[in-house]
């Protein structure tokens, strides 16, 4: 185990602090402490799949990096949706 741990990098570290992130946005979701329509949950996974991205460009993985890249697209579309959805109101 110890050998495990020496052998993280900065890298595997904020690829897995992107990975809390977004995991802890859904628990957020789930538990009702916030809402999927705020703007904050498309943000808020969007800054954590950015940070596993930057990890997977050191580490790469292709199923990884599918996953986020559409994590990405679906976040950045429910920002815009966001704005659109306001403008209109």
């Amino acid at each position: 185990m110890t050998a495990f741990i020496d052998s993280l990098t900065i890298v595997d570290g904020i690829g897995s602090f992107g990975a809390l992130i977004v995991v802890a946005a859904y628990f957020a979701t789930q538990m009702r402490m916030m809402n999927s329509d705020d703007l904050a949950f498309p943000v808020i996974n969007l800054l954590g799949s950015v940070l596993i991205v930057y990890s997977l460009l050191q580490n790469f993985n292709l199923a990884s990096m599918l996953i986020e890249g559409f994590w990405i697209l679906i976040s950045i579309i429910g920002i815009i949706q966001h704005f659109r959805l306001r403008r209109a109101r």
